[in-house]
């Protein structure tokens, strides 16, 4: 090593400070999780987008009836699941933990408990498909009722590994946060 104006060390060429710029492995898992939690929040955005326009579609009647259906009952509480993937993003530039924690737990609330409740109110009709074959909504000659059960099984994974990489980029802040406590 060199001092500031005086001759480097003996047998040293400069070059051994490299152990030295390894970045911290939390830091490292924390943009790694912020990464795939913005591309879970990017799919979100698109089956959210996607259930929007058909229900913008269903009520304003721009396409017949048997085209678009009107849109399920869990449909509408589950518009509010943007909230925690707005939160969500707002959390990362700053490591806001508070932001995060509001996030999975308005995931939980306006994202999973509406999948539920859809899955639950839309059983009998998918029973009636499946044991009788009658279906009575449809989009785009596809009965509704599975169209709609194969988007909550996607959006349930969805906001199932968001909840999950969420505890764990969590967890990596409080890591963070405890060894600056140390020092």
């Amino acid at each position: 090593m060199a001092s500031r104006g005086g001759p480097r060390a003996a047998g040293t060429d400069g070059s051994d400070f490299q152990h030295r710029e390894r970045v911290a492995s939390h830091y490292q898992m924390s943009v790694t999780l912020k990464s795939e939690i913005k591309k879970l929040i990017y799919t979100h955005l698109v089956i959210w987008l996607l259930l929007l326009a058909q229900m913008v579609v269903g009520h304003l009647k721009l396409l017949p009836h048997d085209q678009v259906a009107m849109p399920y009952q869990w449909e509408y509480p589950y518009l509010l699941s943007i909230l925690p993937s707005l939160l969500g993003l707002l959390s990362f530039p700053r490591n806001n933990i508070s932001y995060l924690v509001l996030s999975m737990i308005s995931t939980g609330l306006f994202s999973m408990a509406p999948l539920i409740y859809g899955a639950m109110e839309m059983f009998p009709m998918a029973q009636q498909l499946y044991r009788h074959g009658k279906a009575y909504r449809f989009i785009f000659g596809f009965s509704a009722v599975s169209v709609m059960y194969l988007v909550v099984v996607v959006a349930a994974q969805v906001h199932g590994w968001q909840l999950y990489y969420s505890k764990k980029l969590l967890d990596s802040w409080f890591t963070s946060t405890q060894e600056k406590k140390k020092k």
